[in-house]
């Protein structure tokens, strides 16, 4: 297939195509971030092409995904211009799709080069609408998948308007004429498969007469040939991903999020002892949710967390090539792992080599991770202890990784010490040990552990004064009533005061 592109649309070639980040209020509700001020990445012009022709979804990949926007061509240059002069720096409106590849977004760390640098991956028009005939307060985009109407945007929606937008690029570099920004895309961003058909129009609803660039039509064709590893890195994707390709979880066919770990819970998880909570997961059924064979760096430290998984894999010379070099799953969990999560490191129960040093170690410190657990061992281990991070390994070991592990993925169902963990679980930890939670049992077997430690401590009270432990430990009858009793004498006593 010749991989040459028609972009007859614009009178020249443009030096620069800028894409905004997020822009719509709508997309920005959907995605669950709103920002403060507008961010931005490159494309490289060889990534045009025009109406009707093809998108090509590469050999080996799932998550090629469309997003209709309103794209600027500036028309004289704009160095350091005001928002009140910056429109009159943009000589045309246009339809542009902003084709991305969502198995390489996480191998490009932000930049999108590989994600929507692509050939094909910036198709705009098919026409031009002058920029004076139109107010760019009062612009429309609209997306059609396979005829169906599904993304809608008003530029009155928007969290920065077109004039900010070059203003701002303008504090920074020179735009030239010809350049392209594309603007941003609404809710409803998705997947495209081969044999689908994507169509973009921008218009001007309001405007006297029709003010359209007409539809932009992809057709989306299955590419042919893979990725080489011994060249770069390789096509990756985990739920996360999914959910942002698709613009939701059960538009991904993924299950619903679990509940959140709210801070009252949180709350009650850090006061309740592990083994009390392991308890209560027995008692309900649940008797293989402890991570075994893993304590902490520093003794007396209580963890409490949401789990991402990673996993390694049995070293391979040749997948270790290919997969632990460069911007690895290992690198990419430590740096995406989020505020309150613990990353959870299935080793196989490896002690052989470290999974986790000082750096990482840092670095989940930095993203203000929970804490960290795996089922192998850790470099520099007194330098990880010194860090205000939770812990929890098989102990030190000197070896770096790649003695006995490959990292290979992130963010699925794993195995470590023993347990099934899935992300999403709760993970809590102190000096007896780490256990796995469901996240929907979680509430019931907090309140049921500090019950139940509540009356641990009473009895401990009673043997402390003499008592024998017979009837005492577990209460029967006659003790179950003295604790009641003694149990609402103190609620009163603390509504008294």
């Amino acid at each position: 297939m010749s991989t040459a592109r028609t972009t007859s649309v614009l009178p020249v070639t443009p030096g620069k195509i800028i894409a905004v980040h997020l822009s719509y209020s709508s997309r920005a509700a959907e995605r669950g971030r709103r920002p403060s001020s507008p961010s931005y990445f490159f494309k490289p012009s060889s990534s045009l092409s025009a109406s009707g022709e093809v998108v090509e979804r590469p050999e080996g990949t799932e998550l090629l995904a469309f997003e209709g926007e309103i794209a600027l061509v500036i028309g004289t240059a704009a160095r350091r211009v005001t928002r009140e002069d910056a429109w009159d720096h943009v000589a045309w409106v246009t339809a542009s799709n902003d084709w991305g590849l969502y198995d390489l977004r996480g191998n490009d760390k932000g930049s999108n080069v590989r994600n929507k640098g692509r050939d094909g991956y910036t198709p705009l028009g098919p026409q031009l609408i002058d920029a004076r005939s139109v107010d760019p307060a009062a612009l429309r985009v609209r997306t059609w998948l396979n005829g169906e109407l599904v993304q809608q945007g008003e530029t009155a929606g928007l969290i920065f308007p077109f004039a900010q937008i070059v203003a701002d690029l303008s504090q920074h570099l020179t735009l030239e004429p010809g350049d392209v920004i594309l603007t941003g895309t609404p809710a409803g961003a998705s997947v495209a498969k081969p044999g689908d058909v994507v169509e973009v129009e921008v218009d001007a609803p309001d405007a006297a007469g029709t003010l359209t660039s007409g539809k932009l039509t992809s057709h989306v064709v299955a590419g042919h040939g893979g990725f080489d590893p011994e060249i770069g890195s390789l096509p990756s994707v985990d739920d996360r991903q999914r959910e942002e390709a698709w613009g939701s979880r059960e538009a991904a066919g993924l299950p619903a999020a679990a509940p959140a770990l709210s801070p009252e819970l949180r709350a009650k998880l850090v006061e309740a002892p592990v083994a009390a909570l392991s308890q209560q997961l027995r008692k309900r059924g649940l008797d293989n949710v402890s991570i075994d064979g893993v304590r902490p760096t520093r003794p007396g430290t209580k963890l409490v967390g949401v789990a991402k998984t990673l996993r390694f894999v049995p070293n391979r010379e040749d997948l270790f090539r290919s997969h632990a070099g460069g911007y690895n799953a290992q690198k990419r969990a430590f740096d995406e792992v989020c505020e309150g999560e613990v990353i959870v490191i299935e080793a196989r129960g490896e002690a052989g080599s470290g999974t986790l040093g000082d750096v990482l170690a840092l670095r989940a410190l930095a993203r203000r991770a929970a804490g960290v657990v795996t089922d192998g061992g850790v470099r520099d281990y007194a330098a990880v202890a010194g860090i205000d991070l939770p812990v929890f390994s098989k102990g030190p070991h000197p070896a770096v990784l790649g003695r006995r592990h490959v990292p290979w993925d992130t963010d699925l169902t794993i195995a470590c010490g023993g347990a099934t963990v899935q992300p999403g679980d709760f993970i809590v930890g102190d000096d007896d040990g780490v256990i796995v939670i469901p996240p929907s049992l979680a509430e019931e077997v907090a309140n049921a552990a500090l019950a139940q430690e509540a009356e641990d401590v009473w009895i401990a009270e009673q043997v402390a004064a003499g008592h024998p432990v017979e009837g005492l430990f577990p209460m029967n009858a006659q003790w179950r009533e003295k604790y009641d009793a003694a149990k609402e004498a103190g609620d009163s006593n603390d509504r008294e005061t």
